[in-house]
């Protein structure tokens, strides 16, 4: 609940959300040096208790309006991205029950602002040279605490950026990030050269990340996280993974099929709201202690992908195409409350550093 903070500012701080998505997942790589090896890891077994509560196996001919909802804006992700997000069929389109979402190269013009903005409508257009689809289950599926799998197979290519992740339904402290992101799954340029910290310059970029944001409103959020690469011979592009988070009161576990790769705990992250001429620390397991819905998009170029890697976009590899099979979101049936009892560790799982929160 945000304290001492007047009903003007909070409804300012929800109006502000799309600035939530202003710098969302804009960073170079949050993840420490050398992503987690799989081979380094013991698989694990999922719990029996997990209850699933809602899903989307893509069934259907079109896209299921009671679980989604298209966004459609050429806003650029407030990261430089270059895409417009359209509900096209040609970039969003279901086939033989996996969900399609395809950034094509090409002119566009659309809406200069984000969905959510007070002004979508009347701030104008602009034209982008590509377009991709971004969809949202906010309003439909929003969620504090349980299990979220996504069984995907991701694109490759210099300047592409699959994400599936999660945003607030709600700001209860304040703009982005101080009321948080959960980032389930990005990955950007994969199989054009790595740069990892460590490879050899011809190795192609497998990596993909699983990252936190919080702390205060931009510009002086944080950030942290780390990546994780498949056995030996395997590649994201190349088949369907299961991506999943468990997110329980006070901790945040990420995994890739059966492989528990990191930890993030309450300990190593925080959240303060603006007050006045100083900001104010919210509960200690805040931001994320309140609903979230959850995204997939797949965006071209932006702040990160394009300053990596081989740098900038390679228009030759476009189209490219995000698959997903399926989304399920499940509780801890021993205590939907906290979301404890179904955890599912591997020791040997990294234990993320977290970032203090400053006194002043």
């Amino acid at each position: 609940m945000l304290k001492h903070r007047s009903v003007t500012g909070l409804l300012a701080a929800i109006a502000m959300m799309t600035v939530a998505d202003v710098q969302a997942s804009a960073f170079s790589d949050a993840s420490e040096k050398g992503a987690v090896r799989a081979e380094n890891l013991t698989p694990i077994t999922r719990s029996e208790h997990w209850k699933l509560i809602w899903s989307d196996e893509f069934s259907a001919s079109q896209l299921d309006m009671d679980k989604w909802s298209f966004e459609k804006n050429c806003w650029g992700g407030g990261n430089n991205e270059q895409q417009c997000y359209t509900d096209r069929s040609q970039n969003l389109y279901i086939d033989d029950g996996i969900l399609n979402i395809t950034a094509i190269r090409g002119a566009f013009k659309g809406p200069v602002r984000h969905d959510d903005r007070p002004d979508y409508r009347t701030a104008g257009e602009r034209e982008l040279p590509y377009t991709s689809a971004r969809i949202r289950s906010k309003g439909k599926g929003d969620w504090l605490y349980g299990r979220f799998e996504i069984r995907a197979k991701l694109p490759t290519g210099q300047g592409t950026w699959p994400a599936i992740w999660m945003l607030p339904t709600d700001s209860p402290y304040d703009w982005w990030a101080a009321s948080g992101e959960i980032d389930i799954l990005e990955a950007v340029n994969l199989k054009a050269r790595s740069d990892e910290h460590g490879t050899l310059g011809s190795e192609p970029e497998s990596r993909v990340h699983g990252t936190l944001h919080y702390g205060r409103r931009w510009p002086d959020n944080v950030h942290t996280g780390t990546g994780f690469k498949l056995p030996e011979g395997e590649h994201p592009s190349d088949a369907f993974y299961t991506y999943a988070i468990e997110w329980e009161k006070d901790e945040i576990r990420w995994y890739v099929d059966d492989y528990h790769f990191a930890t993030q705990r309450s300990s190593g992250w925080y959240s303060q709201s603006k007050s006045g001429d100083g900001w104010e620390t919210n509960p200690e397991d805040a931001p994320f202690d309140h609903p979230f819905h959850l995204i997939m998009n797949l965006a071209v170029g932006g702040n990160w992908p394009a300053k990596v890697n081989e740098t900038g976009i390679d228009e030759s590899v476009f189209p490219q195409t995000l698959q997903m099979d399926f989304v399920r979101v499940y509780q801890c049936e021993r205590d939907p409350a906290t979301g404890k009892g179904c955890a599912a560790i591997d020791p040997k799982a990294k234990r993320v550093r977290g970032i203090s929160g400053p006194k002043d």
